[in-house]
């Protein structure tokens, strides 16, 4: 009998040992569970805007490398102006509109004149620093055909662009 006592004691003993275990792991659960936390929200941010790009075309000093004439084709030359407090890239520059000469040649109203935009994105890559301009040369952009009138000699003609540009 002892023997039983001892195995029935021991039994009991293992019995309580597992319980307090089970008991220790359900209070190390409790207690994880207790300090996490889950949470929804929302956030904000703003987004700034980019400030517009001035294109100026042909200003003194900055000369193209051809005159326009009949039949032949001329290098355009854009100043552009980045107001921005970071770099951008000039993407494309796009014809809009057509050639208009200058008012002390009234007698041109057929120019003949037209403007070949770039690829996009431009090749080689144009950036302009922020808070700064650049020059862009754009070789044998502009094209007379021999429709211009003879009016049109001496004349500067506007070519009204579009330059997209992006950050």
């Amino acid at each position: 009998m002892i023997t039983s006592t001892r195995t029935a004691r021991a039994g009991r003993a293992l019995k309580a040992a597992a319980l307090a275990g089970t008991l220790m792991a359900a209070g190390a659960g409790s207690a994880y569970a207790f300090w996490t936390a889950g949470g929804t929200g929302t956030g904000s941010a703003a987004a700034g805007t980019m400030q517009v790009v001035t294109v100026e075309a042909l200003v003194a000093g900055d000369g193209p490398q051809a005159a326009l004439v009949p039949g032949g084709t001329a290098d355009v030359v854009l100043r552009l102006t980045n107001p921005n407090p970071y770099s951008v890239q000039v993407y494309s520059v796009t014809a809009n509109g057509p050639a208009t000469a200058d008012t002390a040649h009234s007698g041109c109203t057929t120019t003949g004149v037209s403007f070949t935009g770039t690829a996009a994105p431009l090749s080689p890559a144009t950036n302009i620093p922020a808070n700064s301009s650049t020059l862009l040369t754009l070789p044998g952009s502009a094209a007379m055909d021999t429709t211009s009138l003879a009016a049109c000699q001496g004349a500067t003609f506007h070519l009204p662009v579009t330059a997209e540009v992006r950050k």
